[in-house]
């Protein structure tokens, strides 16, 4: 339902995360966010009475009471909505949705209901990553050993000046998304930790269901790879795998849905939340991410770090059929990448120097607009490329990624055997670590933790606490890519990060990790539905006859 004052939602949570504000680091609390999402009186009051008057139950998802959950038979869906429910399968992922073409509302409603989910929102699930794409397979007792051949914690804290210092910090955590029917495998977490951080005998680790569903069996490798590389990192945070599982068919748009309803119903909410998939930003895409993304904003207002990977297919974004059908097209931009209140995270590769990773995504949002926060240093990228493309992308779009880390040939656990992946999905969990020990600092000096990190990222002092990477580009749609360049650019954001620049940037130089003190060094070696900020009616729970 429309919310009462959305746009006074999005103005605090700037203010709250805007470094140069007064109000900096006051996130806002349930009942304050409630101030600005609570739906209208007059909706809440139409949208009731006819739901009573067609006799169907419904209760509110979460705790702002604009969303409503209605569990209703597939025959009676169709009637209520004069629609037309029927199964379909997307052919390159042999996947299958209960969809509509068309549905249909009293007219009295029409302004007191913003979106209706799912109907006629068609959008293409998740590919998982399947296997390793180095194909690097080694025995369990000899893997690589230099930063060279493949990447372990040793490296990355090398590489960015990560502390190895347990975190003690109260109230801090990082969540991970698992999304679909992942599994984390604790056997096979405690057997890269015994090889890689023998100083962790006991990891801060724990497997939480939104509905139930169990964690037992062989690991996958999205989910051992985002547990292994945060607890390998974030040492001693305590980090939690979620799992969502309602559908059986893969990762699809209705998983991240899931996963807010959950968040949005708990008394604590995560310290940053780290996810690891993307989906192409689409037209059909349009209401349903920009309900998500207020979501997302909600999440910031109330302190957590949201991050998400920004896709592995360079400007062809989230594509998942023949990348070649977007030649002569225009580029595809990944979703939620694209919302303007996460934090998007791109991929680099090689040592010395770090360059652009082929296939990181990037580029500019057609659904949402580019916040300030971004316009210097995204309109000095335009200036630097011309008329490059023109046509293909959208110049005033939110532009991602926002930052950028080491991106391939991570060496996980899976399988009894370590094996080498690459990605963004690599990427994120690596900068949600640093995030996250970054917040156990903050904590511990009695500050308060980051939250929304943009208006931070893209802050004048924080640019000293990046290493710009000026080489590469993001292949894709028949094309070049974007190249990377000095400053922002659509490959690698702002740059990889230092853990200890950034710590004195957020601390005034107060606060110092007792490993990292110096600046980096030079590095060698190596369907039911929910009714989402409107009504959302859920589809998984229809009977098909």
């Amino acid at each position: 339902m429309p919310q009462a004052n959305e746009s006074g939602l999005y103005m605090a949570l700037l203010d709250v995360s805007d470094p140069t504000s007064t109000n900096y680091g006051r996130h806002l609390s349930t009942a304050e966010v409630w101030e600005y999402t609570a739906p209208r009186p007059e909706s809440l009051q139409a949208l009731t009475q006819w739901l009573h008057a067609n006799s169907l139950a419904f209760s509110p998802t979460t705790h702002f009471g604009d969303m409503l959950h209605i569990k209703v038979p597939l025959e009676r869906a169709n009637a209520l909505l004069d629609a037309n429910f029927t199964t379909y399968i997307h052919e390159p992922t042999n996947t299958t949705t209960i969809r509509t073409l068309s549905y249909a509302l009293p007219v009295h409603l029409h302004g007191h209901i913003t979106l209706v989910y799912p109907t006629t929102q068609f959008i293409p699930p998740v590919r998982l990553r399947g296997s390793p794409i180095h194909g690097l397979v080694t025995t369990e007792t000899d893997p690589p050993a230099t930063c060279a051949q493949a990447i372990n914690p040793s490296c990355l804290q090398k590489m960015y000046n990560i502390p190895t210092d347990p975190a003690t910090a109260q109230n801090n955590s990082l969540y991970i998304s698992g999304l679909g029917q992942e599994i984390a495998n604790i056997d096979d977490l405690k057997l890269y930790l015994s090889k890689f951080r023998e100083d962790i005998h006991d990891p801060n680790f724990q497997v939480l269901s939104t509905d139930g569903a169990p964690n037992h069996g062989q690991g996958t490798l999205e989910a051992n790879s985002d547990s292994q590389i945060t607890v390998g990192l974030a040492t001693d945070v305590p980090i939690t795998y979620l799992k969502t599982d309602k559908d059986a068919d893969g990762v699809t748009a209705d998983d991240l849905l899931d996963e807010l309803r959950f968040l949005f119903t708990q008394d604590q909410l995560p310290s940053v939340l780290t996810t690891s998939y993307v989906f192409q930003e689409t037209e059909d895409l349009a209401s349903f991410a920009k309900a998500m993304c207020n979501a997302y904003a909600r999440l910031g207002a109330m302190g957590t770090s949201v991050i998400f990977a920004a896709g592995d297919s360079g400007v062809a974004g989230g594509f998942l059929g023949d990348p070649a059908e977007c030649v002569d097209k225009p580029f595809v931009p990944t979703f939620p990448s694209t919302c303007p209140y996460v934090t998007s995270v791109g991929a680099t590769q090689g040592l010395e120097p770090e360059v652009a990773w082929t296939s990181s995504s990037g580029g500019f949002s057609n659904i949402f607009q580019r916040p300030s926060y971004q316009d210097a240093a995204v309109e000095g990228y335009l200036r630097g490329l011309g008329s490059t493309y023109t046509g293909r992308y959208n110049t005033s779009g939110r532009a991602f990624p926002d930052v950028s880390l080491h991106g391939v040939d991570y060496l996980i656990h899976y399988a009894g055997k370590y094996k080498s992946v690459v990605g963004t999905s690599t990427a994120a969990p690596t900068f949600a670590s640093i995030i996250a020990l970054l917040n156990d600092q903050l904590l511990t000096a009695g500050k308060p933790k980051l939250g929304f990190l943009n208006p931070l990222l893209y802050s004048s002092t924080s640019a000293a606490a990046f290493t710009d990477i000026t080489s590469g580009s993001n292949p894709g749609c028949g094309t070049d890519g974007f190249p990377s360049a000095s400053g922002w650019d659509p490959v690698t954001g702002l740059g990889t990060p230092d853990y200890s620049d950034l710590l004195e940037v957020i601390t005034g130089g107060v606060v110092r990790s007792s490993q990292n003190g110096a600046r980096r060094t030079h590095f060698i070696g190596y369907i039911e539905i929910v009714i989402w900020t409107s009504i959302v009616v859920l589809c998984n729970s229809l009977t098909i006859s």
